[in-house]
């Protein structure tokens, strides 16, 4: 049995998940934390990974290894390979002034013709801009800049501070594209963009002393795994950013969009044609399979029906009971549920609010179901956002762990007017990447089955998003 290793280093925490070869089987899993909060230093995604790996068993029967990653964070690296600061991640909004004012320089419009998205505090050009204006010494400093999938590609495959090759650096188009200083039809870094963020615009032209990550191809070798010598004979692939290797995990193809319901929401397609957003609510992000995935983002997923099941004192299952037992429309109840501000649309100081409350509207069923048709309502959204750059919609993976809550599936299937499918709960993003490694060791894609666990009759009900808009 030839097995392949691949990895989801998130947000929370690093899984790795081993598949074999032909069939796709899961042979065994790994998982390690990472620490909380919006700036990580990267040293302990390293440790995690380690970690993971030794609780998956470890690599001495593993042919090669992929690394799927959490996309946008800021890596910073001086000349001697070392981390400058801690890295800061998607979700961290210091940098929300900072896409403003690179908007403002060069123009919306502009950004989505040249990169396919426009820069919003997640991407990692607005980080360049908000180190170099509030640490300009750190700013400096910066010999190369790594996204976390990249950095820790280079790390398996011995290089960091003791080896500090930095043109070793290795990423891919998928995880690239989310930058904002890449265009994923040319497939070419805009060194201009680059500069610009980090303020290194010479009266000649552009500073171009930066190294960034060589960008390889679908199936391609990064090399080997020195790194960890006691496994130096697997080959490393070239890993993907984390939706896309969702993507290559779940196999979607033209016609299928994902709504992932995590901690933060998306809702991406693969389909053949670039999208460029000059509104900026659609990244035109490159999927990991030469194509590519427009992509919306929500702050606002799971976490409104955790926040919802802990006011009403009930677990995930109770709630999704309760919701249950109330009309579509939840008697004119509406949750709009901005808790913590929004990406999309970009309302970063918006608060939540619920409203249509009547004496007889007024009831545990209808707050329950309300807080799930505002989420979904949410992700709706954003799916007209990415069917208006033309993509054509025939089937909706809904994926995530509060798709497998039956009243989640249900009632997507009265707010999206698309055939709702829930694949098997699973690491997608540790499938994609495990797809990838085989890829690299074979030299062609594999297609592995995905099965599912839910595909609820269309059932559209127009009230619902009807009184969402109001």
């Amino acid at each position: 049995m030839t097995l392949v290793a691949g990895v989801d280093s998130s947000t929370q925490s690093c899984k790795v998940v081993v598949r074999d070869l032909e069939t796709g089987t899961v042979v065994r899993t790994g998982r390690a934390s990472h620490p909380e909060g919006t700036e990580v230093d990267p040293a302990a995604w390293w440790d995690a990974l380690q970690a993971a790996i030794a609780d998956a068993g470890g690599l001495s029967d593993v042919s090669a290894i992929s690394i799927g990653g959490q996309q946008h964070g800021m890596v910073v690296l001086d000349a001697s390979g070392e981390v400058i600061r801690p890295a800061l991640l998607w979700n961290d909004t210091r940098s929300a002034q900072a896409a403003l004012d690179l908007i403002a320089e060069v123009g919306a419009a502009e950004f989505a013709q040249r990169t396919g998205s426009v820069p919003v505090a997640s991407f990692t050009i607005t980080k360049l801009r908000w180190l170099a204006d509030a640490e300009p010494e750190n700013a400096a400093k910066v010999a190369a800049v790594a996204l976390p999938h990249d950095w820790l590609t280079w790390r398996l495959r011995g290089f960091g501070p003791s080896n500090p090759v930095l043109t070793e650096l290795t990423t891919d188009r998928s995880d690239a594209s989310g930058t904002c200083y890449f265009n994923p039809v040319t497939n070419e870094y805009d060194l201009d963009l680059l500069a610009r963020a980090l303020r290194r615009v010479e009266n000649s032209g552009v500073s171009s002393d930066v190294i960034l990550p060589r960008v390889l191809g679908p199936g391609d070798t990064a090399g080997t795994l020195d790194g960890l010598p006691e496994f130096s004979t697997t080959i490393v692939g070239v890993g993907a950013g984390d939706n896309a290797g969702a993507a290559l995990g779940l196999g979607a193809a033209d016609g299928d969009v994902v709504v992932s319901i995590g901690t933060s929401g998306t809702v991406f397609a693969v389909t053949d044609t670039p999208s460029r957003d000059a509104t900026g609510t659609v990244a035109g992000f490159a999927d990991a399979s030469g194509a590519y995935l427009p992509l919306v983002a929500t702050l606002n997923a799971a976490r409104v029906l955790d926040a919802i099941a802990r006011l009403l004192g009930v677990s995930h299952d109770e709630l999704g009971a309760l919701a249950l037992a109330a009309e579509p429309g939840s008697g004119g109840a509406v949750l709009h549920p901005y808790f913590e501000g929004e990406r999309t649309p970009n309302l970063p100081n918006a608060t939540a609010t619920l409203s249509g409350l009547t004496l007889a509207s007024t009831s545990r069923e209808n707050l329950a179901r309300a807080a799930i048709e505002g989420m979904l309502c949410g992700l709706a959204d954003g799916l007209d956002a990415v069917l208006a750059q033309g993509v054509v919609a025939k089937r909706l993976l809904l994926i995530g762990g509060a798709a497998q809550n039956p009243a989640v599936s249900s009632i997507a299937a009265q707010v999206f007017d698309v055939p709702v499918v829930v694949p098997e709960p699973a690491e997608y993003v540790a499938f994609g990447a495990a797809v990838q490694a085989a890829w690299s060791l074979s030299g062609s894609r594999p297609t592995w089955a995905v099965e599912q666990t839910a595909s609820p009759a269309p059932d559209y009900r127009p009230v619902i998003r009807e009184q969402y808009a109001r």
